[in-house]
């Protein structure tokens, strides 16, 4: 490889990273063939396609589930942000 091939993969590899901060979200094929999203912790969600159908077409009553227990479900902050202290 030459240095100036180099020097453009580089140029990729960073636009590249740049993109997957920007977004913060991303999908992955994994080894196995399940779908992998990144973005919402330390981990990965990882589902096989006919997994994330399932929870496709249970999407209402998960967002009515989280609706009705939103009193003691716990909220993790978003990347960045700060929590305020309460006294």
């Amino acid at each position: 490889m030459t240095e100036l091939e180099m020097q453009n993969r580089i140029a990729e590899l960073e636009k590249q990273l740049a993109n997957k901060k920007a977004t913060g979200t991303r999908l992955k094929v994994s080894d196995k063939g399940a779908v992998s999203f990144y973005g919402t912790g330390r981990w990965p969600i990882t589902l096989y396609g006919s997994q994330w159908e399932i929870l496709f077409a249970n999407i209402e009553a998960i967002k009515s589930f989280i609706e009705e227990n939103k009193a003691v479900l716990s909220v993790k902050p978003e990347k960045g942000a700060t929590v305020a202290a309460t006294v």
